[in-house]
């Protein structure tokens, strides 16, 4: 018995070992590459994120406005610039799951996780400035 608990510890200590370990850029971007995935905090829906060819990107919070930009490898960082933003890029190491992804802000450990809850192969949806109007 001793034995089999060893031994199933053994074959799971990889597989665990390596979901800690954050996606290379090659490893995201094959992951993301012309979907949109849309990412949770704490339950609630955040925002999402379409994820375009050369590495290009466009961004919406949670009924907000899309930002389009471009993302870029950083060590174990991937890391965003958004168009017409003044306070830089912003850093996330990015672990695959079971369930999807999983993306921690480097910028301040202190912040709640993103999860992927649901990915599309249409893009983001970006309304125009007053529509309907």
């Amino acid at each position: 018995m001793c034995r089999l608990i060893l031994l199933l510890a053994f074959l799971a200590g990889p597989s665990a070992a390596l979901q800690q370990r954050p996606m290379t850029a090659a490893e995201f971007d094959a992951y993301s590459l012309g979907k949109t995935l849309y990412y949770a905090v704490g339950g609630k829906p955040y925002g999402a994120e379409s994820y375009l060819a050369n590495r290009r990107v466009i961004w919406a919070f949670l009924g907000q406005p899309c930002k389009t930009g471009y993302w870029y490898p950083a060590k174990d960082d991937i890391c965003f610039v958004y168009d017409g933003e003044t306070h830089g890029a912003q850093c996330w190491r990015f672990y695959a799951g079971p369930n999807g992804l999983s993306a921690h802000f480097t910028g301040d450990p202190t912040t709640q996780d993103l999860i992927e809850v649901r990915q599309s192969p249409a893009p983001l949806a970006c309304p125009g400035p007053k529509v309907g109007v």
